[in-house]
């Protein structure tokens, strides 16, 4: 099953575009310790918004991901992700290394052909009543 969950994040690798309100950056995405983790790596040449890098790990359930975060504000972040079909989600609702003042998420569609994810970061204040944080809409350069 975890090789299933691992083939499934095969359309996440590559060079991507992002583009979000008011800047726009890139996303590299690549396999790390023999296709074991998935590797991303964004940088956006604006101040107002950190660089970052995550890794992507497979759960012991084969299904489920879990994204470990971390940016150039010293921020660290743990998020359950699932790629289901061409949905991909990423959720922050407990506590990890730093407090969590708001809940957060990320909904992406991936299109058909694999070459763009549209989507969406929510903030919820009270970690049920979501509200859109902002779009960001990544376009795949290249593959690796």
């Amino acid at each position: 099953m975890q090789n299933d969950a691992i083939t499934r994040l095969e359309v996440l690798v590559g060079e991507w575009s992002a583009e979000g309100p008011g800047a726009a950056g890139r996303m590299v995405t690549e396999w790390g310790a023999g296709r074991k983790f998935l590797i991303q790596r964004s940088e956006i040449p604006d101040p107002d918004f950190p660089d970052s890098l995550a890794i992507i790990t497979v759960n012991v359930d084969g299904e489920t991901y879990t994204q470990h975060y971390f940016d150039s504000r010293g921020v660290v972040r743990i998020y359950k992700m699932r790629l289901e079909g061409r949905t991909l989600t990423l959720l922050r609702d407990a506590p990890d290394f730093t407090p969590l003042d708001f809940a957060q998420r990320f909904v992406g569609t991936i299109a058909e052909d694999g070459g763009t994810i549209e989507a969406m970061w929510q903030t919820a204040n009270d970690g049920q009543h979501w509200e859109k944080d902002f779009d960001v809409v990544y376009r795949k350069v290249t593959t690796r």
